[in-house]
């Protein structure tokens, strides 16, 4: 079972299997709405969840043969070669964790990456369905990111089967009826830590990245904790008005678009509104983040001086 699983047929088999313990959690969290009247589940909202999710995956099939050409590519040039134990198995579900974070972080802090990215944060809401509001356009260069790990002799069907997996748990962690997890909080990625990263509110701002190990963001300075005085608004500011099945995918393109046609803009420019951070402006008068960040910390820190 083990060598199906970890062979060009993993991705699909543990997909298959995910598909009815989906639909159980998903039963159960609608189940827990219900009956806290917290309306988690909005019909439009879930539709237009399961249509990015259909429309990434499609996407996907289709880059599916380039993708794995490069990483198969790499993986013939590889650095090393692994005998296939545990801890090989440990250290590519690990080093899977860690590619995605760093995938992950620039597709926040670079514009054309946050434009592909921006869809898996437009919804109001957070519940399971989240999970499969997918970047549809992330196909086309996720496999990049995933390379340097066929370089250092991981096989790219496994590879591609940690991804799976992690994606899978990934899924689960989009929900507000698990409040603390103890212990778990501090190396993994928790519903709770889920949710700081789906909150629009200053502080929360680009935080928790990893999709299962929380260990990255505390390495690298992007943790930060959900806290009750900070209650979690989701979604993107400015709110996404039009949430029709063509603005959802193309939303920060068309914004991006506008930018690049001002007048007398320089090349330099232009490139630097495409992959500089979003909030970025030629002018000066734009505000990223970490700028509007910076002045939340300050005026907290008067406010307590005070």
């Amino acid at each position: 079972m083990l060598d199906e699983i970890f062979s060009e047929n993993g991705q699909g088999i543990i997909y298959m299997w995910s598909i009815p313990i989906h639909a159980i959690v998903i039963l159960g969290e609608m189940i827990y709405s219900h009956f806290n009247r917290e309306k988690l589940y909005e019909t439009k909202d879930v539709l237009s969840n399961v249509y990015l999710a259909i429309l990434n995956y499609g996407l996907d099939l289709l880059m599916k043969g380039v993708s794995m050409a490069v990483m198969f590519f790499f993986y013939h040039h590889r650095l090393f070669t692994w005998e296939f134990n545990v801890w090989y198995f440990v250290a590519v579900f690990v080093l899977q964790d860690f590619a995605y974070y760093v995938l992950h972080y620039v597709d926040h802090h670079s514009r054309a990456f946050w434009a592909v990215h921006i869809t898996h944060h437009s919804s109001d809401h957070f519940n399971i369905t989240t999970g499969f509001r997918s970047p549809v356009l992330q196909p086309l260069y996720r496999y990049l990111y995933f390379s340097p790990l066929a370089f250092l002799g991981f096989n790219p069907w496994h590879i591609m089967v940690a991804y799976s997996v992690l994606q899978v748990y990934g899924t689960w962690v989009h929900t507000q009826a698990v409040k603390n997890l103890g212990f778990l909080e501090w190396f993994m990625v928790t519903p709770s830590h889920h949710r700081v990263h789906h909150a629009c509110n200053i502080r929360y701002l680009d935080r928790n990245m990893g999709m299962a190990l929380i260990i990255w963001d505390r390495i690298f300075g992007t943790f930060e904790k959900e806290v009750p005085e900070v209650p979690i608004k989701y979604g993107i500011y400015p709110k996404m008005e039009d949430k029709g099945p063509v603005n959802l995918v193309f939303y920060e393109w068309k914004k991006i678009a506008r930018d690049l046609k001002q007048p007398d803009l320089k090349f330099t420019d232009k490139l630097k509104y495409l992959f500089y951070s979003p909030g970025w402006r030629h002018d000066g008068k734009g505000k990223t983040v970490r700028d509007y960040q910076r002045e939340e910390l300050e005026r907290r820190i008067k406010k307590q001086a005070s």
